[in-house]
């Protein structure tokens, strides 16, 4: 079918629902194309709107993923910048079927030939976001806050109470009113999908600049931006009157912003601070470091790093990394403020920010009671500085002051892996093909740390909250602070520090100290198997046996009931010969002895490799009945004492 909104000729179709699921006489809900100028796609019911997917950009619509779909192409057919029509491409390869339900959900299905099964594969609204003003007039919808809704800054709740009982439909209202004689000024918000254009002025060939004084000059004016972001941002698309159905965009082109007109009273004027700020390379960095402790440690450290230089020689190049002043990140995390909490680690807690040049941002914070310090900051930054991997998170910068230190990371919009696997609702999201996506994204990741990186990476803490996903979902490994450098013959080291995560520590790191890159293997093996099963390995509970995660697949594994291991939610979208190979090469990676366990490029070529004959895996690490309650607790207290002393690291040849 095709859909059409075409004005001159008259035509207009439209997909409606059924009236209930036995009658499919037209029911209360439709999905049409609208153009006000800029084209969106809307559902409604009757004369509601309940959804619409942004104006087109030039691109793609600005409320949805910029990347196209693999399983279903749209054709979209423009007359002079205007929609009239669009159309799916028919593959031969791929039967897929679009349906609007009758409760008004907009839903795609693909046929898994093999099972003769519809399976569900994309569907909107997909996320309360995108539920249409969802947070009210000048309010923001950001799905990855526990409180999604708020206020645009210069703005506070109109009705407090309303938004205390998480009631933001009344939205917000201007602290202090606009003066246009006496100046006013324009806060930038970006990778936003654009509020609806409810009362708006569109003029498609001015700049940006243009746009601006045209907008300060019209008093009725609250925000502008470029309506399309092809050739760099182009046309003016200036709002009147309230902003409704604003959404942080996860995902959204770095030209995908807005600007909203505030009293210049109301804007922050330290915002332009961070374009005054240097980059330094490393070594300067690790002397601000030992700087901030005793003067000895300063020289110490100077004479650790002019012999660290001389054993690089010159074919290293010194890493240059931004270093930002304190008052610069203040102002982008709003003075360390609760709602841009985002997290909390054994570094301490993990702040959003927004900065002008980088966008948003998220920042690690030393905790003064940490249980890492200055030697896991400065090994993060040595590490992660120097690798470049689109699986790995990307450090952009550090702050060092006083006793301020900072790591600046790239946001993640989706928060890490564990929020979504082991949440009872938010699992559902991550479908079978999404799950295999991200579990071949991260052994990609640690494949680039272990043989393809000019250094050899351990990463000794890798777990499911260690895994970030970004606006697509796609996964970066994180948190660097534990992690050690092997040199190119070095297969094994051993520790007296055993540091990291029980439950993905390998039985001869955590028993004996000894740490490789089959450390790291086993650690990869649980993840795996947490992805497939949604649940954590060592608070795994069952009715039969007191074993871990990693010990009830192995007793399914030998029953050949590995099916039963899986999550749910996947039953839909599962392929099983998939799902088999997972659960294989998990227990391939998580045997009891290291030198049964594949290397990197071995786990990565089985899991991507169809018809592939695999090794039958033995006994997993740790295959031992726990008691119900403290097992667990003696092992953790036991650990927390060995993180408390020295680090003595001994070197093995093998």
């Amino acid at each position: 079918m095709k859909m059409a909104y075409d004005i001159d000729s008259g035509r207009r179709k439209y997909i409606t629902s059924w009236r209930n699921s036995n009658d499919p006489s037209p029911g209360d809900f439709n999905w049409r194309i609208e153009n006000e100028g800029l084209p969106e796609l809307v559902i409604r019911r009757g004369k509601m709107k309940l959804f619409r997917s942004g104006v087109w950009n030039g691109l793609y619509f600005s409320g949805g993923p910029p990347t196209p779909n693999p399983i279903f192409k749209p054709k979209l057919v423009f007359n002079q910048e205007r929609l009239i029509s669009i159309s799916e491409i028919f593959n031969s390869s791929k039967l897929v079927r679009f349906t609007l339900e009758t409760s008004g959900t907009l839903r795609r299905y693909t046929m898994n030939a093999r099972r003769k099964k519809w399976i569900p594969v994309y569907e909107n609204p997909l996320d309360p976001c995108e539920e249409y003003g969802q947070c009210g007039p000048n309010g923001m919808c950001r799905i990855d806050k526990a409180v999604r809704c708020e206020c645009f800054k210069g703005f506070a709740p109109k009705f407090q109470k309303d938004w205390d009982h998480q009631d933001w439909s009344s939205g917000c209202t201007r602290i202090k009113q606009l003066n246009c004689e006496n100046g006013d000024g324009f806060l930038e918000v970006r990778g936003v999908k654009h509020p609806d254009m409810l009362q708006h002025s569109l003029n498609t060939s001015m700049s940006l600049k243009e746009c601006k004084d045209e907008c300060l000059r019209n008093c009725s004016c609250v925000a502008y931006a470029n309506p399309y972001i092809t050739n760099g941002g182009s046309g003016c698309l200036m709002w009147f009157g309230e902003l409704v159905d604003t959404r942080e965009q996860p995902g959204a082109d770095s030209m995908q912003n807005m600007y909203i007109r505030l009293p210049e009273s109301e804007l922050d004027s330290s915002i332009d601070l961070e374009k005054k700020e240097k980059k330094r390379p490393i070594e300067l960095i690790l002397i601000s470091i030992a700087s901030g402790v005793l003067v000895s440690g300063l020289i110490n450290g100077s004479i650790l790093l002019m012999t660290k230089r001389k054993r690089r020689g010159r074919n290293n190049e010194d890493v240059e990394l931004p270093v930002f002043k304190f008052v610069t990140i203040v102002a982008a995390t709003n003075d360390f403020s609760g709602e841009n909490l985002i997290g909390q680690g054994g570094f301490g807690p993990v702040y959003r920010g927004c900065l002008l040049a980088k966008g948003q941002i998220a920042v690690k914070r030393l905790s003064r009671t940490s249980g890492q310090g200055l030697e896991e900051f400065k090994n993060e930054v040595m590490l992660t500085a120097r690798l470049q991997h689109r699986n790995l998170v990307q450090l952009l910068g550090c702050c060092i002051e006083g006793q301020e230190r900072m790591l600046i990371y790239e946001y993640m919009h989706n928060r890490s892996l564990d929020y979504f696997v082991f949440d009872q609702n938010r699992r559902t999201i991550l479908t079978w093909p999404m799950r295999l996506d991200i579990i071949m994204g991260i052994t990609r990741g640690l494949l680039y740390l272990h043989h393809d990186s000019r250094l050899k990476i351990i990463h000794r803490d890798l777990k499911t909250s260690n895994i970030l996903l970004d606006g697509n979902l796609s996964p970066k490994i994180s948190d660097f602070g534990l992690a050690r450098i092997f040199g190119e013959n070095q297969s094994i080291a051993r520790t007296k520090r055993v540091v990291g995560t029980y439950g993905y520590m390998s039985p001869e790191y955590a028993i004996d100290g000894k740490f490789s890159v089959k450390s790291d293997i086993f650690s990869m093996g649980v993840v795996i198997l947490e992805i497939v099963s949604g649940k954590k390995n060592w608070r795994f509970n069952h009715h039969d046996h007191y074993h871990g995660l990693l010990g009830h697949t192995w007793l399914l594994w030998k029953e050949n009931r590995f099916l039963e291991l899986m999550d749910e939610c996947l039953k839909d979208t599962l392929i099983e010969s998939q799902m088999k190979r997972c659960v294989q090469v998990g227990l391939l990676c998580v045997q009891k002895f290291a030198e049964d366990r594949p290397i990197m490029s071995s786990v990565v070529f089985m899991l991507g490799t169809d018809g592939a004959i695999l090794p039958e895996p033995k006994e997993p690490g740790f295959f031992m009945e726990r008691s119900s309650s403290t097992v667990g607790s003696c092992i953790s207290t036991s650990m927390m004492s060995q993180k408390e002393s020295m680090t003595i690291t001994d070197l093995e040849a093998r």
